[in-house]
């Protein structure tokens, strides 16, 4: 699978969020205990930015109506059938980099 490189590192604090643009979606990126996470940063449930919600416990928190999402894999967290993409995220150097499905 290709890699998107979508910032660097030291530009991503502890507990800082990133989007990038992949293909033609917005893809967020968490920094969150030690870990990197990418899903998908429209909520499939009414459209909002889900790198605008609050992180707690590897979940984050639609702000416009509390849906909750695992950071790890994209489920929801009330339940897990629904989900929204999640991407692996690799670090290179400096360079956060995202796998592209089928090239973006």
């Amino acid at each position: 699978m290709p890699q998107l490189t979508v910032c660097k590192l030291s530009d991503l604090p502890p507990g800082g969020v990133v989007v990038a643009t992949i293909g033609n979606k917005d893809v967020a990126v968490f920094r969150h205990d030690g870990g990197l996470h990418a899903i998908d940063d429209c909520c499939p449930h009414a459209g909002a930015s889900l790198a605008g919600g609050h992180v707690e416990d590897g979940v984050v928190t639609c702000p416009w109506h509390a849906w909750r999402f695992r950071l790890c894999d994209g489920a929801w967290a009330d339940n897990p059938k629904v989900k929204t993409g999640c991407y692996p995220v690799t670090v290179v150097d400096d360079e956060v980099r995202v796998d592209v499905p089928n090239g973006g």
